[in-house]
């Protein structure tokens, strides 16, 4: 028993140690305040940042309203929430989120009715747009791709177009294209 002790107690110094270099490094790791807010990479939603109505073509080629959707930065532009509602009562969130050792962008979507999409930045287009792009699990099994290009209109309107591919890239079909008007 005494060895335990003795042993326990040479113990003491060098825990104390190594919890007082984890703090010194958690500290080093950790950004400066506002690091965000400094940093232009996580501006790259802010064209749509905003309080939309989002309208969409009927068959009939005419602008009808599908939703709103409250685009916000949050965690001081951390982050960018998206509060997506459908005419309907549909209702999904997205995250997004820059990480700047990756020095990447990506993206998650819930829905109320459980399906979820991870997409990542793919694309800066050169019109100011930007595509996301993940590979989802299909119920049925296999997979397949789906995108999102969301790109800033004249007059403050952004065009959000989803796609999906059923044959890896080779194809495309349009299940969304709206365009978003600020409220």
């Amino acid at each position: 028993m005494g060895g335990v002790l003795r042993s326990s107690a040479r113990m003491k110094p060098l825990v104390c140690i190594m919890f007082l270099t984890s703090i010194a490094w958690t500290q080093q790791q950790m950004p400066e305040p506002h690091a965000c807010k400094k940093d232009a990479a996580y501006n790259k939603l802010d064209f749509w940042v905003g309080d939309w109505d989002v309208f969409e073509k009927n068959e009939k080629g005419e602008w009808e309203k599908a939703g709103t959707d409250l685009v916000e930065k949050v965690l001081d532009g951390c982050a960018v929430i998206e509060n997506w509602k459908s005419t309907g009562g549909f209702e999904g969130k997205s995250l997004f989120y820059y990480r700047p050792v990756q020095k990447d962008w990506k993206q998650v979507w819930v829905t109320d009715t459980g399906p979820m999409k991870e997409k990542s930045l793919i694309l800066e287009l050169p019109d100011g747009g930007i595509r996301f792009q993940g590979e989802l699990a299909k119920r049925s099994g296999g997979t397949y791709l789906d995108r999102t290009t969301l790109t800033p209109l004249a007059g403050g309107k952004v065009h959000q177009v989803i796609e999906i591919s059923l044959d890896n890239g080779k194809t495309w079909k349009i299940g969304f294209d709206a365009e978003y008007r600020r409220k």
